[in-house]
């Protein structure tokens, strides 16, 4: 009965830890790093950063409403007046509101704010001796407008809407290049993984082989020096197993660590690495990179932007001219309901030029300074779809080069396979050494590595040429990134 219970709770805790662990597929990580990975948040914050200030800007287009309110306001002093040559005292009292609307003009540049200033005051002054109470209201129009000058508003922006289109953009290459990131941490934790199970069954087979040297050398049909061979060929299928064990958990903290993962949790990994070969058009995959990469639309954008560099550059000591119109309304009385009684208008008309004289060629210097940078982006732009170009070619050539990988190293595994059964057998017979055998094991080992490798090398190169020309070769369908669409 004790025994049975004690099975049964082994059994139990076996159950137990499957259960807690998390079975990991390349599909699950890839949609768990959506949400956690550190990499894409950051990427998505700097998103949220452009997006909010284009709105900003925007909400700053449209009418501006202020109230300026001064409860009290009190001043008395003491003034010498040189006409009469008498010192007097004056006092006054004051308290007043200003309600102001201001309307950017996006199309001109310019401005119209419309102005209501509200208040009482009340007056004493000791020269004449007088003392006045009042209710006053000052309504006015004003109008300010550039002359000869770029507009300053449609520049800020489109600058914005060009930093938020390529923040867009930086948001959609960050999740392609978080599809190839997690690929590969994925895959390094599958071959740790296998390390692991070839170190296992390594081991596994250095003790069967251990047990039969040994079982010859109690009944004296091989030498003891077999057996220290035996010996040391066990240590070091140990050693080999722990150092996989510490590579394995190695990789998979790597992996919890992009992923975003909770350190604590542990998982297992199960990957697909059988390699269907899949057929690549080289010129379609060329012209879809062409047409959808979005590195090229950065740097159209780099090009815009010293554009914009370039019209501030040349507004340095510029000819300019102001005009300011203003249209207003005045009136005060004792009476509130007065105020308007005698009203008093109030236009105001102002024009100024700014005329530069002379800046000793600075303008110009400058000038030619923003034109060479236009001209390194421009170049920019013909380096980056050479670029796109040649990547696109090399990872189609890897592509190939890796189905003929794997051809090979399936041979030489089957090889090594078949090499290491029948040299198993002449050890068993007493026909080979177990260093000699420790070395057919070995070789059987570095092959089946070397086939996975192999295998995982074509899917990360498929995936290489999709993220490369934005192309699924796979689905016969193209990569269009939906963030530059929303």
């Amino acid at each position: 009965m004790r025994k049975l219970i004690l099975l049964f709770s082994a059994i139990l805790l076996m159950v137990t830890a499957t259960h807690a662990q998390e079975i990991l597929t390349l599909d699950k990580a890839l949609q768990f790093a959506e949400t956690s990975s550190p990499d894409l948040q950051r990427s998505r914050l700097n998103l949220l950063r452009f997006s909010k200030s284009l709105e900003a800007q925007r909400a700053a287009l449209k009418s501006r409403f202020s109230l300026d309110v001064t409860p009290v306001a009190y001043n008395k002093s003491r003034t010498f007046d040189d006409w009469a040559s008498e010192w007097y005292t004056s006092e006054n009292f004051n308290t007043n509101a200003v309600f102001r609307i201001v309307q950017p003009i996006l199309p001109t540049d310019g401005t119209i704010s419309l102005t209501n200033e509200f208040g009482w005051q009340s007056n004493y002054s000791g020269a004449r001796d007088v003392k006045s109470e009042v209710f006053y209201n000052n309504l006015y129009l004003n109008l300010n407008q550039p002359l000869f000058t770029y507009n300053r508003q449609k520049l800020e922006l489109k600058e914005l809407e060009l930093n938020f289109e390529n923040a867009n953009i930086s948001y959609a290459m960050q999740r392609l290049n978080l599809e190839r990131n997690v690929t590969q941490f994925f895959y390094n934790v599958y071959m740790a993984q296998m390390n692991l199970n070839i170190a296992r069954e390594e081991l596994k087979n250095t003790e069967n082989s251990f047990g039969i040297i040994q079982n010859k050398v109690a009944a004296g049909l091989a030498a003891r020096e077999e057996l220290y061979q035996a010996e040391l060929n066990l240590a070091t299928a140990k050693s080999t197993l722990q150092n996989a064990e510490v590579s394995f958990e190695n990789a998979k903290d790597q992996l919890k660590l992009y992923l975003g993962m909770d350190l604590y949790q542990d998982f297992s990994i199960l990957a697909n690495v059988a390699a269907n070969p899949v057929e690549v058009d080289l010129e379609q995959a060329i012209e879809s990179g062409l047409d959808l990469r979005m590195e090229l639309r950065q740097r159209e954008i780099d090009v815009e932007t010293s554009q914009f560099d370039l019209i501030r550059t040349r507004s340095l000591n510029e000819f300019r001219g102001d005009v300011n119109l203003r249209l207003g309304i005045s009136g005060d009385n004792p009476q509130l309901d007065q105020i308007f009684e005698t009203p008093t208008n109030s236009p105001s008309v102002a024009v100024s030029f700014n005329i530069p004289l002379f800046d000793w060629g600075e303008k110009k210097a400058r000038i030619a300074a923003q034109e060479a940078a236009i001209e390194v982006q421009k170049l920019n732009f013909s380096d980056e779809q050479n670029q796109i170009i040649i990547g696109i070619r090399q990872a189609y050539r890897n592509l190939q080069n890796q189905l003929n990988q794997i051809q090979i190293a399936e041979q030489s595994q089957n090889n090594a396979q078949l090499t290491y059964e029948i040299n198993l057998e002449r050890y068993e017979n007493g026909d080979l050494t177990g260093m000699d055998l420790n070395l057919y094991q070995a070789q059987l080992s570095e092959r089946k590595i070397a086939y996975a490798q192999a295998l995982i090398n074509y899917k990360i190169e498929l995936l290489n040429l999709k993220i490369q020309s934005l192309f699924d070769f796979e689905n016969n369908q193209s990569i269009i990134p939906q963030e530059l669409y929303k």
